[in-house]
This record gives structure tokens, C-alpha cells and sequence, in this order.
């Protein structure tokens, strides 16, 4: 463990505060006042307006005292003279008029983590209603819910425009002020529920979170209640600013604070039922029996909620649905939400709730005794899925009927609360089978439009009938519009029984320590505690229009959407009527056996990411659910027809799980068919992995198809950009398929498994969380992991256990050691970038179980696995999956054991951060236990390459991994480094590269030799993969690999492979059309997926070392950020970049460009330039600005904006430009088609949208009459030498709030160095006379820092 840090030198500093208050009349107070004379008057002006107030509510108001509330006065006056009001609430305009001066705006705030979302971005329209519908709309599309005994506030900060930076530096003091919604109030401001006054901070740092009642204990909010809030700052001269309000709810907490129960279809829950079951035990048929899905109401009648004597505040309901819901009130969806609703938990142990603010539908029939209608409309989601297992195992996951648990809570102007319309015994609930015949999230949907058009207004007061019958139908469709009473849900097996059972079969568990269960005659599995949503619900994030449409004839048409993504179409006109294919041949998988027979009209919809290459149809092998498949018409894996009996295989799939939706209209109904084809919208409850959607049958293209992407909707805060159009295409392939992948958890592929793996994150979540604010979404992923926990300590592969690859693992239940290591190493990274004390209490003692585990069962379960204890008989790559799809061979040994030393790390970091100095010495050492034992077995060979004892240097991910991490000891870094660069690429055998060659040209193979792509492997021609002019590495490695190479001082070589081409780089990808990152290198027809973000680390390093904006490593809660730009050697690489990291106290930007480039572009590798360089630091926090290595004849200087520009009309400008640019198509220039005529490969020239060069809005024209403060010359700190620091180094210098400007002069462009080929290895770098640099000596960075989550693995 070490201290000791690089030396920082400030530039300007923070602020002196301002007196709040001179007797000579200097300095000013909260509202910006002067001396005494001011505040009398301030005074007198506050006893004058509450006097008015106390007026206005006595008298103005007249007789009606139910009207007037003695504590909402009070609050008003407390208003007048604190200060407090804005024209958004409170109906105080005298208040409202003061102006916010201070230069500090407090902005998007959160609670828990969570803000409320008013509209969702990618929305459709509107869906059709029943006349009989409420014209009132839920306020959101999203209402965070927290619970009263965990409400958290945070907001982050941005300057004001004109303000001066010299104020905006630091936040003298806050205030939170938190409010009753109350309907009765013109703009919705009632009671002050808790203020927490002026809170003067101290250093300027503003708590990262602030909880409710601050220091002091307050009492609680009240279950039901609607609230919302707003936040005060002041200013580094004490003058204030202010936010708008942020609404939030909250929800039941305890048991007891649900009145009702969960419900289910009467016949659902026999299905579960052995005595109900009549000897049926197959669950495929049991689980026909459960379709179609239900749908739920309940009324609730006028003088259920009316009060004489009491007017309603507010009204919250509060729902959850298993397997995922959608509710309505009135008719009126209650939210575009969809379609996995609850987030997918381990259901067993803990399942959300949403809660919807229903006030507007109250308030329309105020004075009325008018009833309402609650709806919830149910599909299958993890909880009730197509008894399918493939690849994933979703049979383990917990199961039961669908089912539905609500309440309507209503809160009153007098503070009182009533429950009204919960669910359980003795309400007015009801049940019956609804318009979706089939849901599952692998398969896809099944909706009768007839149904759906016969049961309109079902969830209105109109459409209710209090008619309900108690017994279900024996055939389930006969319970269709059928309305009965709901039962409870039953079960006799309880959590204890699941999680012995599933620990015996994960052999977590000895089989004698099982205390045994009795058979089961309810057999659904328990369900779990209820808690508030804890991530934003999955949401359509864009709506996307085809850019093209394509007639395949015979009425089935293709639509192509651009890129991949995860989501559905949704017609918002409807789908055209259904034609009869000739001789009713349906294409493969468009078929409908049971409709044709009945002769039922039908329209399906096939989606996919790319089409199978000598059919041209979608690929359907590529995203078959659970990998099952029979290989397609071309590919041979499987033998055709070997997936068509597989158990509960759905008809009409033809072989392969296909991503398929139905719509269809009986016979019965023929008459409207047109009618009701029109009526056909989206699927509701599945999403679907595409850029290709086919549509059969139809006579014309259905109108106005749009896409909806779905995913999580945490907020979108990081970008990047820069000059080269590979290294944006990169970014783009790996921000596609991340957004593909976060469908409530982050998923590896969003089509074949949708699990969550440790390993991808592990590896990707520095990527996501640059790219999105991962705050709840990340402590959701560690409570589902600390879920999963065996009681022995292990930690799962995926965060609901699922029996994949424990075979790689140690034994005892543990997943692969990098991949169960991730909930410590998560924690960490949440830790560093949003400073959440509150996870560590919650989390730390799991991470200890683990280490505790490990030390328990490590040694001796790799002994077992064949790793002997010296290495002596290590050959690599044993148990264990390691830098899992890498093109080298893995070595596992080096993965296992360096997690193990991880788990250490983080617990000892964690500890720290919470003062527990024993459990802080207890994890550093086991750190330093096994650290010692790698160091000893990975430099004993004497070669200094940190290889295993017999290895040859071709094993992965030795050198990147052990010096990104700090393993190599100090003394051995700079030759561990070089020998480093001896390693080379080598040919690869691939299939479907080898039936490329075979189908190209004599004229495209010669050139591609030319170029280095091809070279002879035997007496054949063979792509081959580069060590340093191409990606090779692994999960992991890639991210060890370019960090390692840009901070070490070699960024040129990180570029060069970043920038590669050919077979093992995003290039390769890009080719042939890529628009999400692959699961492997190579290209697969067959197997791996295309839509994978597991190869992503890239991306992360685009931002923090191309552009050159990261998080610190030592800071947390990013209080200091590093803007660190490492410049290519040559300009015919880069000539500019920039990037913006949002973060939970603002956003950071950086963007940087060469100025004075010679027209002439052969002298871009020679050529004397300057470089320019801005950077964005928010208000209250510090960034550090690291210079690059620079030559003794450059000049730096360092100036600062005197005021704060317009930033917020720089970025629209930018943006906007480049939309233009990207729909200009300026980006990958070709690509590789397959001629399916002439069965060759040819290149084209075909212009495309990705990769397209865009500059930072930190240079758009808007800026360029800045005026700027005094130019300060900072070559000497650029240049100086500290003895901390090696030759060579620079002094980092603290840059408080601001927008900065660094000129660099005479940067000297050089040619990169060329090494010995695409192929080869680089001898200029590890020749013996080499001096690798001064990055490797600096012994700043030789141990690593306990304070340090970037690099603890």
C-alpha cells in the first residue's frame, strides 16, 4: 500500500468568501443585500408580506374552511422571510419575481438516484382508446418512489451563463426544500414536508448526498405521499441560486404496509396445483393452459375515496405484476413503460413495484361521487417464460402463475391517508383472459385483434360490469372477455426451500447439511420482498424511421432500420390487411399451421440483425433464442430439424427460436378484418434484437412502421468525437450494442441468453458508465448479485445463478473467479465515480464473505482443476475462461488469481472508505499474499516477460494486465514493458475467412496481400490477426492493453491498433456492416453473436486517452477528474478529439485540435504545429490537467474565460451540424457484399452514417469571441522534473471551475515507427538499447495506492 501522489500545482484557487455581513456596508448576504439598512428592510418587507398572506388566507378565501390550512400558511410566511419561492410553485409571485443571481445552478437532481422522466425520448404515439376513456393524463412517464426510511437527495451543478468564473468556483452553502404535492393548489404546492435551512458547507464540498432530515432526526415522509423538491445554492460570493421542482413519491415499505395481496387467474393457479393438475405434470402443457395471459381491474367507487369533510391532496398507485405489466386508469395507459416490468430480479427474493400519480384522473371528478378503474394488463416476462432451455437455463429461475399486487393510496388535505382498491380478499378485483394469446421474451408475441377490438373500454367505468364468476373454464380460451373472480396467490414452498435446493444443485451445499422439505403440492415459487423501482423501467429511448423498405415478393416486405438495436415496430397506422401467399407456401418461419387451418387472417413480423448471406433473407440463426437452431439453410453446427422436437419448441419456427410476433384475426371476425388489422400496434411484452424486420403477407408495405429502441432509461451523458472515422465507428459499434444490452440488467447479447455475466462487467463497466449515468443501475446489479450469494460465501457467474460455466470455476458453487469477483469490483467503481457510502454499508460484508470463501477454497480447488503449485506443468489455458474469445491462448491461471487478488484489494478500498481499519488490513493482505505469490511465479523464468514458467509469450493477458494493475514490481517495469513488444501476430484458421478467400477475386486477393491482410499459412493464403496494427485481445485484455500502452508513453501504438484494419479490428467489423460490436473478432454466420458488447472497454479508452477526460484515479464521487490528452506522434492519424464525461457534480469536457497543419499532407508526419486545448470544469469540483510529453523547445500557456459563455447553445449548434453531417453519410466509406448470383465476395464503395468526424462544440464559432482572463506561461510546470516524478514528467496543475485554454506551441509531428510488418513485432521498442520512456520509472505509480479504483485490477 502507498500514499504517495503525483505533485499538483493549482492555478487560480478557490474564492475568499464574502462577509455575509459589514458594518461598512461591503459584501452581501443571501439575496445579495448590503449593510443594516438593507436588512431592515428586508425585514420589514417579510413581516409586511406574511401579513398579507395570513390576509389572503382568512379572508380572501371566505368561509370555506376546509379550503385554508394553518401549516401551509405558516410555511408561506416562513417563505417571506427566508427567501424561498420561484414562479413554479407556491403561488407566491411577489417571492417569484426575485432574481437568481448567484452563478451556481443546481441541476438535475435525484432521489435514490432516480429522477422523474416526463415523457419517454422514443415515445409512440398515443395508442387508440375507447371513447368512453378519460381525457386526464398521468403527470410522468416515470415517478421515482423512494420509502420513508431511505430518501436520498443529490444534484450536480452548472454555472449560469454571464456569470463570472472567479464565483462560480465554489458552493458556499444549500439548501433542500421539500413540499406536499396538493391537487387543491393552483400549481400543485402544498405543506413543506421538510426544509433543511441554509446548510453552510465547508471547503466548498458539497455532501455527494444529502438525507432526508440532514443531521438531525426528522420525522419521516408518509407512505402515499406525493412530493417534490428544489435546492438552493450559494455562490463562492454567498449569492443564491435555485433549481426547479423534481417530483417523487413514497411507497409501502413494510409488509404491513401492503393492505392487500398478490392475485391470479383462478386457473393459473391450479396449474401449480398437484392435486389440481390431473396427473398433468408436463410443463409445457401446463403452461398452454395459462394462455392467453390476463388481464386485471378493480373500480373504485366514488365514496371509496370522496371524503364530506376531507378534499384529496393527492392520489399514488402503487402496482407490480410478475411475470411484467402494464397499468391504466380510466382507460388511459398510466405509462409507455415496457416491456420488462418489474425489472428482472431473482423474483424469489425481491421484486419492484412502480408507483403512478393518478391525482389528474381525481381531480377531474371532483364534487362528483364518479367511480374509476384500475387495469393491469399482464405478460410473461422472466416469471412465466415458454418452458424453453437452450444456452441460458431459464427453468431455474423462479416461476409461477401471472400475477398482480395493488393498491390505490390516497392522501388527504388534512394529512390523513386511506387505502383504497388493493388487491386480496374482499375487493372489487377481477380477472379474465385478454387479447395476447403468447408472450415471451425469446419467442415473442401473439395478439387477437379481435379480442382486442371486442374489449375495448375493458378498464373503463363504462366497460365495468360488477358480473364476475368464480371458476375458470376447462379450455382457457373460453375465458376470454370472461370475467371472474381472482384467487390468491398459493404456495406451499418457501425462500428457505428454494435456496436449499438450488445450493444443492450448484454443489454450494453439502448433500447431508440439507434438512430435507416435503413434497410440494402448491409448487410456485415464493415471491419476495417489495421494494420501490430501484432503476429508471425500460423504456423506448428513439423512435427510428426505415431507411429503407424492400419488396421480397409475395407479399413479405423488409424493412431496414440503419443499425441494430433491442425494441419492437410499432405501426402507428395499423398493419394492412393479410394476403394468402401463392398455393399458401408462407417463407421459412412465416407460417401459422393452426391459423391456416382454421383459415384465419395473420400478418407476422420477423426481426434480425443481419441477413443470411446466400438467401438474402433475415439471419435467424444468429439471434436464435437460448441458441437453439438447426444451423439455417446454410450452415451445418446442428443437423436440419435437430431443434423441431425440442421440449415446448414453438410451432411454426421452422428449426430455429425465432424472434417472431403475430397478429391475427379469427375467421369469426372476417368481416372486420380490415378494421381490425388497423388496430394492430407493437408488441408489448418481449423485445426483439434488429435492424431487419420482415413483414408477411401483404399486398402493400405496412405505413408509418416505426422502431422503438429499447432500454433501461438511465440518462445518456458521455460522447465522443475526433477526426478519424475508425476510431468513431469503433465507439459507435460498442455504444449500440451497450444499449442493446441494458434491458433492466446488462446483458452480454440481447437475443440468444439476455443474462447478466460478471465478466462483461467487469470488463464494460468503465465503458457504460462513461457513456450512461449507471448510479441506480449499478447498485440494482450488486443487490442482485448480493441476492445470489451462496451461503458458503461464493458468488454466482450471472447474477441469478444459472448453471453455465461452474465448470470453469473453483467448485463449491462459485462461478469463474472473474467473473464472481465482479459485485466487489463494481462496488469500487460506483465508489470512484458517484461517492455511495450507503452501497458499501449495505455490500461490504458479502465482499468479505467472498474473500473468505476464497481463502477457504481456492488453493486447493485449482489443484484440482490441474494447476499445480509451482507452474511446473502449466502449459496455459486450463479450467477456466480467462480473457475469454481473445485470438491468443488465455491464461487462466494469471485471471483466477489475480481476481482472488482483487477481492482483496476492493475490500481493503471499501473498508477504507468506511474507517474499518481491520477489515482495510485484512483484505490489503490478502492483496499482498497473492500478489507476492504471482510476482514469484511469473518472474522465476528469468525472462522478464511476466510469463508463466513454460510459456512462450503468446499467452494472454500477462505484461498489459500485471502493469496496468501494479503486479510488476517497480524495478521490473520498464523491461517487462519492452519485452512486451516483442510479441507478434500470427495467421488464423477461421472458417468463414477461409470461404471468404475462396469467393473473392485473383485482383481483390492480390490486393489485400499488398496490404498485409494476407500472407501464407502452409500452402494456403490466410487472414491473420496483428499484435500492434490490429485488436487481438481479449474481454479484458483489450482495456489492459490500450490504457497501458497510452500511460505509459506509448499512445501511438494504442492509435495504431485502434486504428487497424483487416481481420481483428472494428475495421473488420465495419466491412461487413457491422453497426453493434461482435462477440469475436471473427466473423461467425452461425454462433457468435453480433450484438455484443463484451469487446467494449475500447470505447472508455477513446474518451479518457484519446480526447483525455477520466475520473482521478483516487477521487470519489468525481470530486477531480483528470483531463490527461495524450496526441499522436503523426497527424495523418488524429488531427482532433474531444469528449464530454457527465458525472454525478456536472460535466467535464475536453476537446483538442492541431492549428497551423500544412495543406501539404505528406509533411503531416514532419511538420512543426500547435495545438489547441479547451477544457470544461462544472462548479464545486477541480479537474487536473497532465500535460503530454512535449520537447524542450515547446511552449505551453494556460488562460482562463473570464465569464461563463453560452455552453448550453455551443452544444445544440455542434450538434446539429453533425446530425447534418451524419446524414450526409461522411462516415465508413465501403463495405464487403456476397453477389448471391455469381456466389463471390466484392467490395463497394457505399457511403455510411458511422464513424462520421464531428467537432466538439467546445470550438464552434458561437465561442471564438470569448473574452478570456490573463495568459499564464505554464512551460515550466509542464517541463519541470519533481523528484516524485521520473525524468521527463510533468507537474499536474489544479484547475478549479472554469472553461480553460491551453495553447501548446511547436509540437513536432514525427513518422510513426513502422515495426516489421501488419504481422510483426516492433524490435525499435525492445531493443536492449532502448530507453522505453519515463512513464515506466515512475515510482509514483510502482505499488498501487489503496485509494486507487482505477487501477485495482
Amino acid at each position: 500500500m502507498t500514499t504517495r501522489r503525483r505533485q499538483q500545482r493549482r492555478i487560480g484557487g478557490p474564492a475568499t468568501p464574502s462577509s455575509a455581513w459589514s458594518p461598512f456596508g461591503g459584501g452581501g448576504g443571501a439575496g445579495g443585500g448590503g449593510g443594516p439598512s438593507n436588512r431592515a428592510l428586508l425585514l420589514a418587507g417579510g413581516l409586511l408580506y406574511a401579513l398579507l398572506v395570513l390576509s389572503q388566507n382568512f379572508h380572501l378565501r371566505g368561509s370555506d374552511a376546509s379550503y385554508y390550512d394553518v401549516d401551509s400558511i405558516l410555511a408561506a410566511t416562513k417563505d417571506a422571510f427566508l427567501g424561498l419561492g420561484d414562479s413554479s410553485g407556491g403561488g407566491f409571485p411577489l417571492l417569484s419575481k426575485r432574481p437568481a443571481a448567484g452563478a451556481i445552478v443546481p441541476v438535475e437532481l435525484t432521489v435514490n438516484f432516480l429522477k422523474p422522466i416526463a415523457k419517454a425520448p422514443g415515445a409512440p404515439p398515443d395508442p387508440p382508446e375507447a371513447p368512453s376513456a378519460s381525457g386526464a393524463r398521468a403527470p410522468e412517464d416515470f415517478l421515482p418512489v423512494v420509502v420513508p426510511s431511505a430518501a436520498t437527495f443529490r444534484w450536480a451543478h452548472r454555472a449560469r451563463e454571464g456569470a463570472k468564473y472567479d464565483d462560480a468556483e465554489r458552493v458556499a452553502a444549500y439548501r433542500i426544500v421539500v413540499r406536499q404535492v396538493d391537487a387543491r393548489k393552483k400549481k400543485g404546492g402544498g405543506k413543506v414536508a421538510w426544509d433543511s435551512g441554509k446548510v453552510v458547507v465547508a471547503n466548498g464540498g458539497v455532501p455527494d448526498a444529502v438525507k432526508w432530515g440532514g443531521d438531525e432526526p426528522r420525522a419521516s415522509p408518509v407512505v402515499g405521499q406525493i412530493l417534490e423538491w428544489k435546492v438552493h445554492v450559494w455562490d463562492a460570493k454567498d449569492k443564491e441560486n435555485y433549481s426547479g421542482w423534481s417530483r417523487f413519491a413514497v411507497g409501502p415499505e413494510a409488509e404491513e404496509d401492503w393492505e392487500g395481496g398478490w392475485i391470479a387467474h383462478p386457473s393459473d393457479v391450479d396449474t401449480f396445483d398437484n392435486d389440481k393438475n390431473a396427473g398433468v405434470s408436463d410443463e409445457c402443457k401446463l403452461w398452454h393452459k395459462r394462455r392467453p395471459l390476463p388481464l386485471f381491474r378493480a373500480r373504485i367507487a366514488g365514496d371509496e375515496y370522496s371524503l364530506a369533510s376531507d378534499q384529496v391532496a393527492s392520489a399514488l398507485l402503487v402496482v407490480s405484476g410478475l411475470g411484467s405489466f402494464r397499468a391504466s386508469f380510466d382507460g388511459v395507459p398510466l405509462s409507455t413503460s415496457g416491456p420488462i416490468d418489474p425489472p428482472f430480479t431473482d423474483y424469489s427474493k425481491r421484486v419492484s413495484y412502480r408507483g403512478f400519480d393518478v391525482t389528474p384522473f381525481l381531480a377531474a371528478s371532483r364534487g362528483t361521487t364518479k367511480s374509476h378503474v384500475v387495469g393491469v394488463t399482464l405478460g410473461s416476462g422472466w416469471w412465466d417464460h415458454r418452458p424453453v432451455s437452450g444456452m441460458a437455463k431459464p427453468k431455474l429461475l423462479p416461476r409461477g402463475p401471472p400475477t398482480v399486487i395493488a393498491q390505490l393510496i390516497i392522501t388527504y388535505a388534512s394529512g390523513k391517508t386511506r387505502v383504497v382498491g388493493r388487491t386480496g380478499e374482499g375487493g372489487s378485483w377481477q380477472v379474465s383472459r385478454g387479447h395476447i394469446r403468447e408472450s415471451d421474451l425469446f419467442t415473442g408475441e401473439m395478439v387477437d385483434l379481435s379480442v382486442l377490438g371486442d374489449m375495448e373500454g375493458w378498464d373503463t367505468p363504462a366497460g365495468w360490469s360488477d358480473d364476475a364468476e368464480t371458476t375458470g373454464a376447462a379450455n382457457p380460451y373460453s375465458d376470454v372477455n370472461r370475467w371472474l373472480r381472482p384467487a390468491a396467490y398459493r404456495t406451499e414452498v418457501t425462500g428457505e426451500e428454494r435456496r436449499v435446493n438450488l445450493a444443492l444443485q450448484a454443489k454450494a451445499m453439502d448433500r447431508k447439511d440439507n434438512k430435507g422439505f416435503p413434497r410440494r403440492n402448491l409448487f410456485a415459487a415464493p415471491i419476495g420482498k417489495l421494494v420501490p423501482n430501484e432503476i429508471p423501467p425500460v423504456m423506448a429511448m428513439e423512435r427510428i424511421e426505415p431507411d429503407e423498405i424492400h419488396d421480397l415478393g409475395g407479399g413479405r416486405w423488409m424493412l431496414d432500420y440503419g443499425k441494430a438495436f433491442s425494441g419492437v415496430l410499432h405501426f402507428d397506422e395499423g398493419v394492412p390487411a393479410p394476403v394468402v401467399p401463392a398455393e399458401g407456401k408462407y417463407p421459412r418461419a412465416h407460417g401459422f399451421k393452426a391459423a391456416s387451418e382454421s383459415s384465419d387472417s395473420f400478418i407476422t413480423v420477423i426481426y434480425g440483425e443481419s441477413l443470411e448471406m446466400t438467401t438474402g433473407d433475415i439471419n435467424r440463426v444468429l439471434v436464435a433464442g437460448l441458441g437453439l437452431h438447426d444451423g439455417g439453410p446454410r450452415h451445418v453446427s446442428k443437423k436440419e430439424g435437430a431443434t423441431k422436437n425440442s421440449y415446448c419448441f414453438p410451432d411454426d419456427h421452422d428449426g430455429i427460436l425465432s424472434q417472431k410476433d403475430v397478429y391475427v384475426v379469427p375467421k369469426a371476425s372476417e368481416g372486420k378484418r380490415a378494421e381490425l388489422f388497423s388496430l394492430a400496434r407493437q408488441s408489448h411484452f418481449t423485445t426483439h434484437s434488429f435492424r431487419f424486420a420482415e413483414v408477411c403477407c401483404s399486398a402493400e408495405p405496412p405505413r408509418n412502421a416505426h422502431a422503438l429502441l429499447y432500454r433501461t432509461a438511465v440518462e445518456e451523458w458521455g460522447t465522443f468525437d475526433s477526426s478519424n472515422v475508425l476510431i468513431n465507428g469503433g465507439y459507435e459499434l460498442v455504444k449500440n450494442a451497450m444499449a442493446s444490452n441494458m434491458l433492466s440488467v446488462q446483458s452480454d447479447c440481447p437475443h440468444r441468453e439476455k443474462l447478466p455475466y460478471g465478466g462483461d462487467l467487469v470488463a464494460d463497466s468503465p465503458a457504460a458508465m462513461h457513456y450512461y449515468d449507471m448510479s441506480s443501475f449499478y447498485k440494482k446489479t450488486i443487490r442482485d448479485w448480493l441476492d445470489a450469494q451462496w451461503d458458503n460465501g461464493a458468488y454466482t457467474e450471472t447474477s441469478v445463478w444459472q448453471d453455465l460455466n461452474d465448470y470453469a470455476g473453483i467448485g463449491h458453487g462459485a462461478g469463474e473467479t472473474v467473473w464472481a469477483t465482479a459485485p466487489p469490483v463494481l462496488t469500487v467503481r460506483h465508489m470512484q465515480h458517484y461517492g455511495d457510502v450507503d452501497l458499501i454499508d449495505e455490500s461490504l460484508g458479502g465482499h468479505v464473505r467472498w474473500i473468505d470463501f476464497l481463502d477457504t477454497y481456492f488453493e486447493a480447488g485449482m489443484l484440482q482443476k490441474g494447476y499445480d503449485a509451482e507452474l511446473d506443468q502449466y502449459h496455459g489455458q486450463k479450467s477456466g475462461l480467462g480473457d475469454w474469445l481473445a485470438l491468443r491462448s488465455r491464461d487462466t491461471f494469471l485471471t483466477h488469481t489475480a481476481f482472488y487478488m482483487a477481492a482483496g484489494r476492493c475490500v481493503a478500498y471499501l473498508a477504507r472508505k468506511v474507517n474499518n481499519e481491520k477489515l482495510e488490513e485484512r483484505g490489503m493482505a490478502v492483496a499482498r499474499k497473492i500478489q507476492d505469490r504471482i510476482v514469484h511465479l511469473y518472474l522465476k523464468n528469468g525472462r522478464d516477460d511476466f510469463d508463466f514458467p513454460l510459456g512462450s509469450t503468446s499467452h494472454t493477458p500477462g505484461p498489459e494486465m500485471s502493469l496496468f494493475s501494479r503486479i510488476v514490481p517497480g524495478e521490473k517495469r520498464c523491461i517487462v514493458l519492452k519485452n512486451w513488444f516483442n510479441r507478434s501476430g500470427h495467421t488464423w484458421p477461421g472458417d468463414e475467412e477461409n470461404r471468404f478467400l475462396r469467393a473473392i477475386s485473383d485482383e481483390d486477393k492480390e490486393a489485400l496481400v499488398r496490404s498485409g491482410e494476407l500472407s501464407m499459412r502452409g500452402k494456403d493464403m490466410a487472414m491473420g490477426w496483428s499484435q500492434w496494427q490490429g485488436l487481438n485481445e481479449g474481454i479484458f485484455a483489450i482495456r489492459y492493453a490500450l490504457k497501458t500502452l497510452s500511460d505509459m508513453g506509448f499512445h501511438n501504438v494504442a492509435l495504431r491498433k485502434a486504428t487497424g484494419f483487416g481481420f481483428g479490428s472494428t475495421e473488420y467489423m465495419l466491412r461487413h456492416n457491422a453497426t453493434t460490436m461482435w462477440e469475436s473478432w471473427w466473423r461467425s454466420e452461425d454462433l457468435y453473436s453480433r450484438n455484443h458488447p463484451m469487446l467494449g472497454a475500447l470505447a472508455e479508452w477513446m474518451a479518457s486517452s484519446v480526447a483525455g477526460v477520466s475520473h482521478f484515479p483516487t477521487t470519489t464521487g468525481a470530486r477531480k477528474m483528470l483531463f490527461w490528452p495524450r496526441f499522436p506522434k503523426s497527424a495523418t492519424t488524429l488531427e482532433y478529439a474531444s469528449a464530454t464525461q457527465g458525472t454525478v457534480k456536472g460535466d467535464f469536457s475536453i476537446a483538442w485540435r492541431f492549428e497551423d497543419l500544412p495543406d501539404d499532407k505528406s509533411r503531416y508526419n514532419s511538420a512543426t504545429v500547435s495545438v489547441r486545448v479547451r477544457m470544461v470544469v462544472p462548479p464545486g469540483v477541480e479537474g487536473v490537467f497532465r500535460a503530454p510529453m512535449l520537447s524542450s523547445n515547446s511552449g505551453v500557456s494556460l488562460t482562463r474565460a473570464i465569464s461563463v459563455p453560452d455552453i448550453q447553445a455551443a452544444h445544440s449548434a455542434a450538434k446539429m451540424e453533425c446530425k447534418k453531417r451524419r446524414k450526409a453519410r461522411l462516415g465508413f466509406p465501403y463495405s464487403w457484399e456476397f453477389d448471391r448470383v455469381k456466389e463471390q465476395w466484392h467490395k463497394y464503395e457505399s457511403s455510411k452514417s458511422i464513424g462520421t468526424p464531428c467537432e466538439s462544440y467546445l470550438f464552434h464559432s458561437s465561442l471564438d469571441r470569448l473574452k478570456w482572463g490573463k495568459e499564464q506561461d505554464v512551460t515550466t510546470l509542464s517541463q519541470k522534473t519533481h523528484k516524485q516524478l521520473a525524468p521527463g514528467l510533468h507537474e499536474d496543475i489544479l484547475l478549479p471551475t472554469g472553461l480553460y485554454e491551453v495553447v501548446i506551441s511547436n509540437y513536432q509531428l514525427e513518422k510513426e515507427v513502422e515495426g516489421t510488418g501488419r504481422l510483426g513485432n516492433i524490435p525499435e521498442y525492445f531493443d536492449p538499447g532502448y530507453d522505453a520512456g519515463p512513464y515506466c520509472k515512475e515510482k509514483s505509480t510502482f505499488e498501487w495506492d489503496i485509494d486507487d479504483a482505477t487501477h485495482i485490477i
